[in-house]
């Protein structure tokens, strides 16, 4: 009782389709432009398209967002974030007021309900978080900064759903509200959550820039896009070398060729934008009249910001980054399954003695490590050569795999350990299995 179930790969709902050799694979429908992230997703039974522009996510997707949005629940909380929930069908009253529901043209999902009331389905929340805070009407400018965040689904009527998860109709977004006294304040607020973003990336080990961006329909007077540079990335980039300057070409005047700072030749790069930041001001909060009472029991307008990271765009998008041409690399902290146990193949001299002497370094590992027993794989198509398996386990991006080859059957037994993101192979013991793996940070 308690103890964790072998997770055997032949039972895990993941429909492989992985190509032999050099096989091209999946290419999506004919015309349609597809990226690395995309058809290796596809090929590996992560995602399986739906409609266009929607994906059903599979058992191993919705662990790596999980863990994730765990990462992003440790940096938001740090700077003082409350995780809500706000509702995906948004009146369209509040979008009239904000001037939005004309504004955002065909990309907002709108529907009637059966009283033939209009709404939409929200691609963003600001006009539902700040009628939420304006309906406080005694919030204190004790209770400030108010720093109000979710994870859920949005949606965006895209022309040319592509890319997979990188435009997508339907997604997963962690976006964060704030509310505070005044501007100067909300202007450390945006480089608390900035830094915070910042430090997300660095976790995740992604080669992110921070880069000038435009406000577009949200609006505010303050904007910057986190991108991860990538060839079949949407925006154009420019960046100083030196690191003074970088800026989506968009807010740029002109063509813009050397850094203002130091005048360096700025380099051009293509991003995918994976996290956007706005300071607001009070373009939101003197619709909805959200207001809080001053130390002189005034009421004043509060100082908003938002904050936006693409859940689903961010796994895509750094598996697009990290990954080679037929193999995914997940950055290690989110990769679905930390560990891949390969046991001898069927009929094979090593296959009894090395099977049970596996299972007994799954059973002690799980014992010393509990936290690793169910991010722990055991490929049990034993039909199959270990080297089937392993370049499959290669291709599927587990960042250790752990054979039973051919020096299993030694005293002490010896396991072949690939550590994959590392690219080196070692042999060990049962003990140096163990010594290594109490390292990996599993969230």
């Amino acid at each position: 009782p308690g103890r964790a179930q072998r997770l055997l790969l032949s039972r895990l709902f993941q429909p492989l389709s992985l190509p032999m050799g050099s096989e091209a694979g999946w290419e999506g429908r004919p015309g349609e432009p597809t990226c690395r992230s995309q058809r290796l997703m596809l090929q590996g039974g992560l995602i399986h398209p739906a409609s266009p522009g929607c994906y059903c996510y599979l058992p191993p997707t919705v662990r790596a967002m999980e863990k994730l949005i765990r990462v992003m629940d440790e940096e938001m909380q740090a700077v003082g974030g409350q995780k809500l929930n706000l509702p995906s069908l948004s009146s369209a009253e509040l979008w009239r007021a904000s001037g939005r529901w004309d504004q955002m043209g065909p990309e907002l999902f709108r529907l009637l309900d059966r009283h033939k009331h209009s709404y939409c389905l929200g691609p963003t929340h600001e006009e539902v978080v700040t009628a939420l805070v304006a309906s406080q009407s005694t919030l204190s400018y004790k209770q400030l900064p108010l720093r109000l965040y979710q994870v859920t689904r949005k949606f965006r009527d895209e022309p040319k759903p592509r890319f997979g998860l990188l435009r997508s109709r339907e997604f997963y977004m962690k976006d964060m509200y704030t509310f505070d006294a005044s501007e100067e304040a909300a202007r450390q607020t945006y480089d608390q959550v900035c830094d915070a973003y910042c430090s997300l990336f660095s976790r995740l080990g992604l080669p992110f820039v921070k880069v000038k961006a435009a406000t577009g329909s949200i609006g505010g007077t303050t904007s910057h896009e986190f991108q991860l540079p990538a060839d079949i990335g949407e925006d154009r980039l420019v960046l100083c070398p030196e690191g003074h300057f970088a800026a989506n070409v968009e807010t740029l005047n002109g063509e813009q060729t050397s850094c203002p700072t130091c005048g360096e030749k700025l380099s051009e790069t293509k991003g995918i934008e994976v996290g956007h930041t706005f300071y607001l001001g009070t373009k939101y909060s003197s619709v909805s009249n959200a207001m809080f009472l001053s130390p002189e029991n005034k009421p004043q307008l509060a100082q908003m910001g938002c904050y936006g990271l693409g859940v689903t765009r961010i796994l895509a998008a750094s598996i697009e980054v990290l990954s080679t041409e037929d193999s995914i690399r997940w950055p290690s902290l989110i990769a679905p399954y930390q560990l891949c146990f390969i046991p001898p193949k069927r009929g094979s001299k090593e296959e009894e003695e090395g099977a049970a002497r596996l299972e007994r370094v799954y059973d002690d590992l799980t014992e010393a490590l509990p936290h690793l027993a169910g991010d722990s794989v055991l490929d049990d198509r034993t039909q199959l050569t270990i080297g089937k398996r392993l370049k499959d386990a290669n291709k599927l991006g587990y960042p250790y795999v752990v054979i039973a080859g051919k020096r299993v059957c030694e005293d002490p037994p010896v396991f072949e350990v690939w550590n994959q993101n590392a690219g080196e192979v070692l042999f060990l013991t049962k003990e140096g299995v163990i010594e290594l793996l109490s390292k990996v940070p599993v969230f």
